[in-house]
């Protein structure tokens, strides 16, 4: 559904997720992009020394901000099962390497030019070392990871199982300033200061649940509880109609298109999109 500062997919829940992949056809080159300079109002974190993995040094706020982060937990029950939301921490090394398979996965679903399992390899390698560098930069950014149970009377179905959680059903991440931004965000471009959504796909076979819907919900629930800004920014692809009606009916409304010149590098045009989130007080909760 939505972008980080690594690879480029376009934002869709339902088919094309919006990995931070810069891509082109035939074939698509893979490239990592810089992160975001640190660029916040002071005390402003700075870049962590030679071999840090791409982490900041944390103000005491920031450090308050990490374990609201830590703590955060945004749950919704379907009447075919349950759905929990959290980040993925430092120490999720399994989590990870299942999430790196989940997109993967997702990206290389349109894949033609090449067998879609050895491009999902290719995949994986880039994908794991970029959301080592973007586990770095919290609180400024989070990888969100979504765990589903079904009811009773669907259990049994295929899925990997992450001990009590359930099975890895999606994933999102939010970028909540300048310091967690997109080193190379898409077109149209984003204010970095602003919260802004992107990477967000949906496993394949738990598709068309409304799982994608309360995952968009958990993102903004997150950026209230961050105190972050509260104007949100994503992009949707043109042609992913399902996911841009999702949007249209969250309250997202369209900032910017892009150009049809875009074509020209064998991109597909994009909406930028933003929402106003409510204003909710210091210490009330959200429910989703």
């Amino acid at each position: 559904m939505a972008a980080p500062a690594l690879l480029s997919l376009s934002p869709a829940v339902s088919r094309h997720p919006h990995l931070l992949f810069s891509h082109t056809h035939s074939p698509r080159h893979l490239r990592l992009t810089p992160l975001a300079a640190s660029s916040s109002p002071s005390p402003s974190p700075s870049p962590s020394p030679a071999g840090g993995g791409g982490g900041v040094f944390l103000s005491p706020s920031a450090l308050s901000q990490l374990d609201a982060l830590a703590a955060f937990r945004y749950e919704h029950t379907f009447p075919h099962g349950s759905l929990t939301v959290r980040a993925l921490t430092p120490t999720d090394d399994a989590e990870a390497e299942v999430l790196v398979r989940l997109l993967a996965s997702s990206f290389s679903e349109d894949v033609r030019w090449a067998p879609a399992q050895r491009y999902a390899q290719l995949l994986a390698f880039v994908i794991r070392r970029y959301l080592y560098e973007r586990r770095g930069l919290a609180p400024h950014a989070a990888v969100l990871v979504g765990f589903y149970k079904p009811a009773a009377a669907e259990e049994g179905g295929e899925g990997e199982v992450d001990g009590d959680e359930g099975e890895m059903a999606c994933t999102a991440e939010v970028s909540l300033d300048a310091v967690g931004a997109p080193g190379a965000p898409p077109t149209p471009t984003p204010p970095l200061e602003f919260p802004y959504i992107c990477n967000m796909t949906v496993k394949t076979s738990l598709r068309r649940r409304g799982i994608g819907k309360q995952l968009l919900k958990a993102c903004e629930d997150l950026v209230v509880k961050m105190d972050a800004k509260t104007r949100v920014y994503l992009h949707c692809r043109i042609i992913d109609e399902v996911p841009f009606n999702m949007y249209i009916k969250a309250g997202y409304d369209i900032v910017q298109t892009d150009s049809i010149l875009v074509w020209l590098s064998l991109q597909k045009r994009k909406h930028l999109m933003r929402k106003e989130l409510p204003q909710v007080s210091v210490g009330s909760d959200v429910q989703p």
